[in-house]
């Protein structure tokens, strides 16, 4: 008996109601980043390993899905290395490629090779698929796509401040509304490990400090410990685990806060810019918040850090996120180009529409006329019918063959389709045929010569 077939955890097959679904909020997103001056681009499912590893920081670096060489990679492995069973060791001996772990990191590089071709501040947009050897849970997949906007040659806070916009319009297009998009930076984040003496641990008090609403203040803490963070910092950096207020009051705290620290200072500017210009240009339906705690745990952010939260009431984690990265490039041999983005994280989005409700009526209405078959003779006047149909946009189909009436009817029914056309030998006759409405009952007849009648209506 034949094996019942599976798929790996963490990835999943999706219907045609689903793919519509989704490809409705690719259409929306792309819309949007071609409004705001995006160009597309498309890099390789699987990069280099030596292209991915080490930018992403040690928790990311173990979530990257790595590629066996071809052939008898085991064999190439020297008896010591292969003795050693150790995996930082064997691994660089057995597989030279990894799946991409993100859009952002495979655009740097792409931005190094083609640097000669490219017209500086160069905006790009890009949406492909993702591999992340997470633990799937829900909203959490380990293949998933990406849709990412992103500027490199530009140190412009204004960037900062449309990356804002690109998401209320986004959101608001979607017409989901109440989305918190929050906002901190890094340079604040290194201010504070300045000030409280741990700036030598500065990785380890951002990833921790990041985890907050995932494992609690006390979590935070023990964390912080095992990284060899002292109780004495710790307790310095007590008062952020419950900072909240207004921007304006948290804006001050912190300006008190970081006096004694020139790069925390200087992230504090940058927030206040962005924030007061955004306040001034104002959002749509989006919501902006200081969160001081965020750091989205990615080595290479050196400002502004962005995360997009649903609405409340939606138990979901981030659905965007993104941040600046003025030296990302450096690490492939191009200096002193700065650079920031945003990705929409469209599995999330889609879970939140669903829930909510918001995807447009009928969306996934694939047919909207199918015509009945008859017989041989019949069938081909549907044909040319359904031809004249299809030039002006209606979706129609044939039944491909002469079953019974009920079973066709039932196929129709099963596709959602409103309505059935009977094109039998008494309409060919009358050089005629008749249109079903599935949901109402009624029908109607037209001329075959007039097609457009019936287009009219629907």
């Amino acid at each position: 008996m034949a094996q019942k077939p599976s798929i790996p955890k963490g990835t999943r097959d999706f219907t045609p109601s689903e793919v519509i679904k989704r490809n409705y909020i690719f259409d929306v997103v792309k819309k949007h980043f071609k409004t705001f001056g995006f160009q597309p681009i498309e890099t390789p499912s699987f990069e280099n390993s030596d292209t991915l590893l080490g930018k992403y920081g040690e928790e990311g670096d173990r979530l990257i899905f790595k590629i066996l060489n071809s052939g008898d990679f085991i064999g190439k492995v020297d008896d010591v290395t292969y003795s050693s069973k150790r995996s930082s060791s064997l691994a660089p001996k057995i597989s030279e490629k990894a799946l991409k772990y993100d859009l952002t990191v495979p655009f740097a590089r792409y931005v190094v090779m083609h640097q000669n071709d490219i017209d500086f501040p160069f905006k790009r947009y890009q949406i492909q698929p993702v591999w992340r050897a997470d633990r799937p849970q829900k909203g959490r997949f380990r293949e998933f796509y990406q849709c990412d906007a992103d500027v490199v040659g530009s140190d412009s806070l204004l960037q900062e401040v449309e990356f804002v916009q690109l998401y209320d319009t986004v959101f608001s297009d979607l017409k989901l509304e109440g989305v918190t998009i929050k906002l901190n930076n890094r340079k604040i984040l290194a201010g504070i490990a300045e000030v409280i003496g741990a700036k030598r641990s500065l990785i380890d008090f951002t990833v921790a400090l990041d985890k907050l609403d995932k494992i609690g203040e006390e979590g935070v803490k023990k964390e912080m410990l095992e990284k060899g963070i002292s109780e004495v910092a710790i307790e310095k950096a007590a008062p952020l685990f419950s900072l909240s207020g207004s921007n304006a009051s948290q804006l001050e705290l912190l300006e008190k806060l970081l006096t004694d620290s020139e790069e925390g200072t200087k992230g504090v500017q940058e927030l206040r810019f962005i924030i007061e210009t955004i306040e001034t240009l104002g959002l749509q339906s989006a919501s902006l918040a200081i969160d001081v705690t965020l750091a989205r745990g990615l080595n290479y952010y050196t400002g502004a850090i962005f995360e997009v939260n649903a609405p409340k009431g939606v138990k979901m984690g981030s659905i965007g996120g993104g941040g600046r990265y003025d030296d990302l490039t450096g690490i492939f041999g191009l200096k002193n180009v700065s650079g920031v983005g945003i990705s929409f994280g469209l599995d999330r989005i889609y879970l939140v529409l669903e829930e909510l409700g918001l995807f447009p009526e009928n969306i996934d209405q694939s047919l909207q006329v199918l015509c009945l078959n008859f017989g041989e003779n019949e069938s081909l006047a549907a044909l040319k019918l359904i031809s004249e149909l299809r030039k002006v946009g209606v979706k129609s189909d044939l039944y491909p063959s002469k079953a019974k009436m009920q079973k066709q009817f039932k196929y129709a029914n099963n596709r959602k389709v409103p309505f059935v056309i009977l094109l039998g030998e008494e309409e060919l006759k009358n050089n005629s045929f008749v249109v079903k409405n599935m949901e109402k009952g009624t029908q109607e007849t037209y001329s075959l010569g007039s097609v457009s009648e019936f287009v009219s209506t629907l």
